[in-house]
């Protein structure tokens, strides 16, 4: 949680020492001079993770190519010129309580922490984990939704509700604090009755990132047979990627940054919005209304313009405490960040609202698993900004739950 902002009481008032054009000017400079800092630094990590996959030379070339032997009790030996393992010929063939596929999932769970190990060892152990095909680990998965259940409790808090939230109530902001919001009459009108979603309540859900890791992937009837479809701030999902994202959506969050600054905070055109939330047929959308007070009126404008359009499609406000509940419980995870990524919230919810939970397009890495460059998103390469999320902390607890049986992670070609 974010500290309350203090009061600052200016002993000098009064006297103005240095002017307040010098003090305007001393201050866009200092700014300046951090958010250079900040882009040397971010540039730095990311050619430094990238130089990790780029080919090795020499004897180091085992680390990508070497052979292994396969032994009768069904174990794993490197082979004899001790190269490391790669077993792209053998994709998901070995049972998952195999002597092989325990002693492969021992590997990425022997690594403890994102810096245990260069990014590039991790992606090997990732790679050999693809011989054995994925079971869900049914005790595994039902002690972390119990955790979550205690922490979070999605199926009554998810979303901001007419149940959860009184007409009067005094609502607290997620990172705002200090900024209370009385639940009026109107407001209260704007939230559903309960909950739409109970627990586990859908059999197999897909959560779609939009990582360039699902680029030709061909996964987009694997990813519409699921019962159940999240995806992420309105990405495109026209003839042009939907053989490898799939077009089925059920729920799609927005962030209010992409209706500020791509549609004019719905100030004057609003069909152009409307036009692009018809891809998405009957989905319903959730915003962080309530992240802080900026966000609330432009959330509403959302509701107001689909209520004016007659839309039937539902729209829900998460609820600001159950994201501060998931911000603390992923903190614990080793996840801290300014702000957890909406790929992370919903992967979080999933885990209460369905039974089986499969991820596609999470990557948060310059290069996929086989050391080939690929973009951030797979529909364009405009990269974050630098110190918001830690998604390279988010994807390697997601790689720890696959490797548990609790979420499936797909990085590779469907079949």
């Amino acid at each position: 949680m974010l500290r309350r902002r203090m009061a600052y009481s200016d002993p000098s008032s009064g006297k103005d020492l240095l002017g307040s054009r010098s003090l305007c000017f001393i201050f866009i400079c200092a700014f300046g001079l951090v958010t250079l800092l900040q882009q040397i630094l971010y540039g730095k990590n990311y050619i430094k993770s990238a130089q990790q996959f780029s080919r090795l030379k020499g004897d180091e070339t085992g680390n990508w190519t070497g052979p292994v032997n396969f032994f009768d009790d069904g174990s794993l030996r490197p082979a004899r010129n001790g190269r490391k393992r790669y077993l792209d010929n053998y994709d998901g063939s070995f049972e998952y309580n195999s002597t092989a596929c325990r002693e492969l999932r021992q590997e990425i769970m022997d690594v403890k922490v994102l810096t245990m190990v260069k990014t590039s060892e991790l992606f090997e152990r990732w790679r050999n984990l693809q011989v054995c095909r994925w079971d869900q680990n049914k005790e595994e998965t039902s002690n972390f939704k119990m955790s979550l259940s205690r922490c979070c409790n999605a199926p009554s808090f998810l979303f901001t509700t007419k149940r959860n939230t009184p007409a009067g109530t005094k609502l607290r902001y997620e990172v705002d604090t200090s900024g209370i919001l009385p639940i009026t009459s109107e407001i209260f009108k704007m939230f559903p009755d309960d909950m739409p979603y109970s627990k586990s309540q859908f059999k197999r859900c897909a959560v779609i990132g939009n990582g360039g890791i699902i680029k030709n992937s061909k996964c987009g009837k694997e990813i519409d047979s699921a019962d159940f479809v999240f995806r992420c701030n309105v990405p495109p999902i026209n003839d042009k990627y939907s053989a490898d994202v799939g077009t089925k959506t059920n729920l799609v969050t927005i962030n209010p940054s992409i209706i500020t600054e791509r549609f004019q905070k719905l100030e004057k055109w609003r069909r152009p919005f409307y036009e692009v939330l018809q891809n998405y047929e009957n989905s319903s959308v959730v915003l962080p209304a309530f992240y802080n007070t900026r966000n609330t009126d432009v959330s509403f404008r959302v509701k107001y313009m689909l209520d004016d359009f007659d839309s039937q499609r539902g729209v829900f406000f998460f609820h600001p405490q159950y994201l501060l509940n998931v911000q603390r419980f992923w903190a614990v995870q080793g996840v801290r960040a300014k702000r957890l990524s909406s790929g992370l919230m919903l992967v979080t919810a999933a885990l209460e609202l369905c039974e089986e939970v499969h991820l596609y397009g999470f990557w948060a890495f310059p290069m996929n698993p086989s050391g080939i460059f690929i973009t951030h998103h797979y529909y364009d390469n405009v990269k974050p900004r630098p110190g918001f999320h830690a998604m390279p902390h988010e994807i390697f607890n997601f790689l720890h739950m696959h490797t548990r049986g609790i979420i499936h992670v797909h990085t590779g070609r469907c079949t």
